[in-house]
């Protein structure tokens, strides 16, 4: 066989091995930084490429957000407010799911998260806190659903648990800079 071709033979299989490494090395990455939301998002699409470029789209907008700790103060105000929407919740459960909702989003904002539509919010939140994520949309479905009249008390405590997963990690997580943060 021709020298030449066995050369391009070479080459083209190395190349290949190169790119097969760097697609397990993109998948382990993404797998370990979004952890249970990597599965969730690669069933909703069934397509891995498609998954892990979603996935890698979240992290790249993340990024550009100047996500910040609390101040203390802050910090304290919002434990503050929050023990006194679960002692609402005896009396007035609904109106306690709504005020944990509007807890969170207003946590979200002060750390520095854009605010837009739920499914966004999701997906940026998703980036960080991905293993409470999943929690965050559980408790907006029975927030949801209570709207229509749809969900009954113990669904709303178990929608008040499910906010307090995301709110409690909100609450005490210290972002990283910017300049540090991993994708």
């Amino acid at each position: 066989m021709n020298p030449v071709v066995i050369g391009i033979i070479a080459g083209i299989a190395l190349v290949a091995v190169a790119l097969i490494i760097v697609g397990q090395r993109r998948t382990r990455n993404l797998s370990e930084k979004f952890g249970p939301e990597y599965e969730r998002t690669f069933q909703a699409m069934r397509d891995r490429s498609k998954a892990e470029s979603e996935l890698q789209k979240r992290a790249d907008r993340v990024q550009q957000f100047k996500i910040r700790p609390l101040a203390p103060e802050d910090r304290e105000r919002f434990q503050k407010v929050w023990h006194d929407d679960q002692a609402r919740f005896v009396d007035d459960p609904r109106g306690a799911v709504k005020e944990a909702d509007r807890l969170v989003v207003d946590l979200m904002q002060v750390r520095g998260y854009p605010v837009g539509d739920f499914a966004q919010r999701a997906a940026d939140v998703s980036v960080d806190h991905p293993h409470v994520v999943e929690e965050y949309r559980t408790a907006h479905d029975i927030a949801e659903r209570d709207a229509r009249g749809e969900a009954n008390t113990e669904e709303l405590r178990a929608a008040m648990v499910h906010y307090r997963a995301l709110f409690n990690d909100l609450l005490v997580a210290d972002a990283p800079p910017a300049e540090t943060r991993a994708d």
